[in-house]
């Protein structure tokens, strides 16, 4: 391991208050916030520490593999701790230094009742609930060393000004609030930044939760025509795709099966810095079948084009935005509980309003990659049915 590395202003920021039993750390969106807690409990506890258990948990185990589980074994092989350290995948279990750490849902709180902990972090804590909190500072009672705490630690974006966290937890006293923003981030690039600063302009509620790292309600979402589902059906009488293209923002590939009018979705890709050669490397990799139906950015023709020579069966898309939202609002539409950040996007899609508040007719610019790619896929395919299938595609 590297005798100095580097770490977050944020990191600074939990030292600071690592006496302290619970602290919340809300902030805006890139504001270094699971980073910095998994640095924190690696080099302060982890590396320092003894026979201690560690819990890190968020509400479904499928959007704990991909957040903060991801964020902190890739910090320990980054560090060269990974090689050191007894990592069960199928218990979801890292063994180091006489240290145990789990990591699992709280889906069901019953399944970490039979043990007691030193510390806990809650991923994304506004996606519990208050009693969910209570029975697991329950289990914050793991054996210790004087001078030392057992910690809770809630890492979240303020997008609930009326959820527990703001309205019960914080106003007890001895709870320590850390609030950051992407300016905790010196990593981030002046695209995403000039993205975000762009959210003043579009609606003030966008700007103070992901800007300002601020408290806000939001309302008016575009989609309430949905439902998550823990498995997909078989027997699809269609599957097709959805393509956003990116490079500094994700590029996003959705599924889309169709069977007995409803629509079943999961997210397949969501990823920045991918070139055209680097994502028909993924497309190969994804979608078993070439000659199933591709609807990709038309205002991209020359990744459509490339993208058809490769053998795939791509579409330019309608992107008609208030039609399409139209169609897909009149869907039945089920999502695979592991898409998360198709989950993300959908819950947080809104539209636009005014700074008195009045509600716009379009929608807000912003974290809606698979949003478009859903779009896409679904109109421009129903359109095309109706109208005879009638070939589109660059070539």
């Amino acid at each position: 391991m590297e005798k100095n590395p580097k770490v977050t202003i944020l990191y600074d920021k939990i030292v600071d208050r690592e006496h302290s039993e619970t602290i919340i750390n809300v902030g805006g969106a890139r504001s270094s916030k699971s980073y910095s807690i998994s640095q924190y409990l690696i080099f302060e506890k982890l590396i320092k520490e003894h026979n201690k258990n560690f819990l890190i948990t968020r509400k479904t185990m499928p959007s704990l593999r991909l957040t903060a589980y991801r964020v902190f074994v890739d910090l320990l092989k980054d560090y060269g701790l990974y090689g050191k350290c007894n990592h069960n995948k199928s218990n979801n279990t890292i063994k180091y230094n006489g240290n145990f750490i789990v990591f699992t849902s709280i889906d069901d709180p019953e399944k970490i009742k039979s043990t007691e902990f030193n510390y806990i972090w809650m991923e994304e804590a506004n996606e519990f609930t208050y009693n969910d909190f209570m029975i697991l500072k329950l289990r914050l009672s793991g054996g210790k060393e004087s001078g030392e705490t057992n910690q809770m630690l809630l890492s979240l974006n303020p997008t609930e000004e009326q959820g527990w966290v703001h309205t019960k937890l914080e106003i007890q006293s001895g709870i320590k609030i850390i609030r950051s923003t992407y300016h905790d981030n010196p990593f981030l690039s002046k695209e995403y930044i000039k993205m975000l600063e762009g959210l003043k302009t579009q609606d003030e509620s966008y700007y103070k939760i992901y800007v300002k790292g601020e408290y806000a309600r939001l309302a008016n979402f575009v989609y309430h025509n949905y439902e998550l589902i823990d498995i997909l059906p078989e027997g699809y009488e269609e599957i097709i795709y959805g393509l956003d293209f990116g490079f500094n923002n994700p590029t996003a590939l959705i599924e889309i099966g169709i069977k007995d009018t409803e629509i079943y979705e999961k997210e397949l890709l969501y990823q920045t810095h991918l070139t055209n050669e680097d994502l028909i490397r993924e497309l190969i990799r994804l979608i078993p079948d070439k000659k199933s139906l591709i609807y990709a950015d038309s205002a991209e023709p020359a990744r459509i084009e490339e993208i058809h020579r490769a053998g795939f069966k791509i579409y330019p898309a309608d992107k008609s935005v208030k039609d399409g939202i139209d169609f897909v609002r009149r869907q039945k539409i089920h999502m695979l509980e592991s898409s998360i950040n198709l989950i993300d996007e959908k819950r947080n899609y809104k539209y636009r309003e005014d700074k008195n508040g009045n509600v716009l007719e379009d929608v807000i610019k912003f974290r809606d990659h698979l949003m478009d790619a859903e779009r896409y896929g679904l109109y421009t395919h129903f359109k095309r049915k109706r109208r005879g299938m009638g070939k589109i595609y660059i070539g």
